[in-house]
């Protein structure tokens, strides 16, 4: 086990990185202001992504918040103050640009949301392949009551894609803040867990993407971002890729001689 290290340590917070057992944790760490994003932290975030792609070893990735108050607040309002109509689009074709490279992780990434995710917030645990919440968290984007800005096309794309335009219309024309009990049925929510199994549940979610074959995981998610913008997309290298890999050939060994397979993500 490695231990904690903070990849943007300051007053504007952090992003706290460790591995563990084939799993990169990545902790949005500034309780205090119920892990509201600053620029140092959206950085730290990218940063590391970076490392989960450079790293075989990572096979799974964790985003959680510190605190169990919230999982991300949103972005920093502070860092708003003097904003001009030139400044919104710079800031939100930057924040487009960090959630692409959430989306486009190497590895499955587990969102594991307690208390808020609001805004940003919503932004990167909607990026997250898989979503578990504690019972009573909250999701949102309220800015037509708070702040009176907007989310980018690409956000709204990603947001309506997985929770249909009818629902999103209505949570942010309404500024709704639903809870995990009225998402969970969309089937936006992998398990709604009490705080006392909630940790439990995230254990089990990682041990069995570990147990399944990467590259099958990792092309089939490539596929479905191709798909959310395209429907008629072309996948024909994604299938070449898996078909062709060690790991389907091993795969259809082990299948015939009626053993589990021992994945390599080769």
């Amino acid at each position: 086990m490695n231990p904690p290290e903070a990849i943007s340590a300051r007053d504007e917070g952090a992003v706290r990185y460790r591995v563990e057992g084939g799993v990169a944790h990545l902790t949005f760490d500034r309780p205090g202001a119920r892990n509201a994003m600053t620029f140092a932290m959206y950085d730290a975030l990218a940063e590391g992504l970076a490392r989960i792609e450079a790293d075989a070893s990572v096979r799974v990735a964790v985003l959680r918040g510190a605190g169990g108050k919230a999982f991300v607040a949103g972005t920093d309002i502070e860092q708003f103050s003097g904003f001009t109509g030139a400044d919104g689009v710079a800031y939100e074709a930057r924040i487009d640009a960090y959630i692409d490279g959430l989306e486009r992780c190497r590895v499955p990434t587990v969102a594991v949301i307690e208390g808020f995710a609001v805004g940003g917030g919503l932004a990167i645990a909607n990026a997250c392949d898989i979503r578990i919440a504690q019972a009573g968290a909250r999701f949102g984007v309220p800015i037509a009551r708070t702040l009176g800005n907007c989310l980018s096309p690409a956000n709204l794309r990603r947001l309506t894609a997985t929770l249909g335009p009818s629902f999103m219309s209505r949570m942010l024309l309404l500024a709704e803040m639903p809870s995990a009990e009225t998402l969970a049925p969309l089937g936006y929510l992998a398990t709604v867990a009490e705080a006392g199994a909630l940790d439990a549940e995230v254990a089990a979610t990682c041990e069995r993407l570990l147990g399944h074959a990467p590259v099958t995981m990792r092309v089939t998610r490539a596929m479905l971002r191709r798909l959310a913008q395209d429907s008629h997309a072309s996948a024909t290298d994604l299938i070449a890729e898996c078909y062709g890999s060690r790991d389907f050939a091993a795969g259809v060994e082990a299948f015939l001689a009626k053993r589990p397979a021992v994945w390599t993500g080769a």
